[in-house]
């Protein structure tokens, strides 16, 4: 009789048991994650480059600024060659990253090989406007024409030999559209005004970007501009001669004080805030972004310590008008 007593205990204590999991599911939520967000970015220059690398730097430390604990990210930064790009992708994703960022268009090999192994991770690289058609992987570009052309307009304005320097680095990406634009919105001022542009075939060669600069400097300009991470060379000699320059991608007044007069700013952090809000969604990839005048991802950043008149800076509020509604379309070259 204790022996059936004790299996009836038994068969009793398990039925609860089983009866106790079989209710878990049904009656009880998941808990919710506290685990941060884990953001990292791969770039080719140094986050202090007053350009392309700078510019998404400054855009994490203000995501990190709005969402405190909730947010936590890594940098590998001067990540020029490919293939140590790559790895440190490969790396950022084994290591469980929500968001891993390729932040330089020489990175898409390498994002079309390492996407497919980490499904579950977003990748984002720019600038370009290709996915490759993959559920995990976005791309953003900046329409740096509409930045380059508003400075270009003001440039034009201000030149006194009507002869302006630019210095690209690569005929590619932001680069070219900021330049073409740049172009078109000098000329928009005075048609007859020589925009002479020299591209240096290297985003990082500071010394070619000077010795660019000083070509320009002899030839009669008397404003220059530039962009990516190697214009502080030609920023420097503008500052040595006592010219404008006009910046792009960072803000880079600081840098030379008397001598920047403007800078168009890339602002990522409103990209950034759409891939977040997507991957909470569920959407990992598949989304090309573009930072604009209209949307706030470019902003005409204005030196206070170089004075332009208000005829200029009335003409800059209406240039930007004209591009955000339509009125103003920058011509293609």
């Amino acid at each position: 009789m204790k022996k059936v007593f004790a299996l009836v205990s038994v068969l009793l204590v398990m039925a609860m048991f089983l009866g106790a999991c079989g209710k878990t599911p049904a009656t009880e939520p998941p808990a919710a994650s506290s685990d941060p967000l884990r953001i990292a970015v791969v770039s080719p220059s140094s986050v202090n480059d007053l350009a392309f690398t700078q510019s998404i730097s400054d855009a994490l430390k203000v995501l990190k600024a709005e969402m405190g604990d909730g947010l936590e990210y890594a940098f590998s930064e001067n990540m020029f060659v490919v293939d140590d790009a790559a790895a440190a992708i490969r790396d950022y994703a084994n290591k469980g990253y929500d968001i891993v960022i390729a932040h330089g268009s020489q990175y898409g090999s390498s994002l079309q090989e390492i996407a497919p192994d980490f499904p579950e991770t977003v990748f984002a690289w720019g600038t370009t406007v290709d996915t490759f058609g993959m559920a995990n992987v976005h791309a953003y570009e900046a329409a740096s024409d509409q930045g380059g052309y508003v400075n270009g307009v003001m440039a034009g304005m201000l030149t006194q030999t009507k002869i302006i320097g630019v210095v690209g680095p690569i005929e590619t990406g932001d680069a070219k559209l900021y330049v073409d634009g740049f172009v078109a919105g000098a000329k928009s001022v005075d048609p007859t005004i020589d925009v002479r542009v020299t591209y240096i075939g290297s985003f990082s060669d500071v010394a070619l970007a000077a010795e660019a600069a000083t070509t320009h400097i002899a030839a009669g300009a008397d404003i220059l501009t530039g962009s990516a991470q190697m214009v502080v060379g030609a920023i420097g000699k503008a500052e040595e001669s006592g010219l404008y320059w006009f910046g792009t991608q960072a803000d880079q007044n600081s840098f030379a004080p008397k001598t920047v007069v403007a800078s168009q700013v890339y602002h990522w952090e409103n990209i950034l805030r759409e891939i977040i809000s997507l991957r909470a969604a569920g959407t990992l990839g598949g989304h090309t972004f573009t930072a604009s005048l209209q949307n706030g991802g470019q902003v005409i950043t204005f030196n206070p310590e170089v004075t332009i008149s208000d005829e200029i800076k009335t003409k800059v509020e209406e240039t930007i008008a004209g591009i955000n509604d339509g009125s103003i379309v920058i011509p293609k070259p």
